[in-house]
């Protein structure tokens, strides 16, 4: 099976997530082709009540559709968690 490269951005409280220290709170990763929006997040063990918004290039990823969502090559998958204020 071939692999795909995408760039993986977490925002605010997430950031607890990267492996390591990461600059500019973005990180390239290979995954295999056909890995799912919800394989992405387990994988980086963030709690699906963490990721509140996500988005694939600018799009938002409802709930519903992360687990069958795949990535492809060069995506850019940006994850926030629920933001309080006013």
């Amino acid at each position: 099976m071939s692999s795909i490269t995408i760039a993986l951005k977490l925002y605010a409280s997430l950031t607890e997530f990267f492996p390591e220290r990461v600059k500019n709170n973005k990180i390239e990763i290979k995954l295999p082709q056909g890995t799912s929006v919800a394989e992405v997040l387990s994988n980086f063990r963030i709690p699906s009540e963490r990721a509140h918004l996500v988005l694939i290039n600018g799009v938002y990823i409802p709930p519903e559709e992360r687990q069958g969502k795949c990535l492809l090559e060069k995506d850019v998958l940006a994850v926030w968690p629920p933001v309080a204020g006013g």
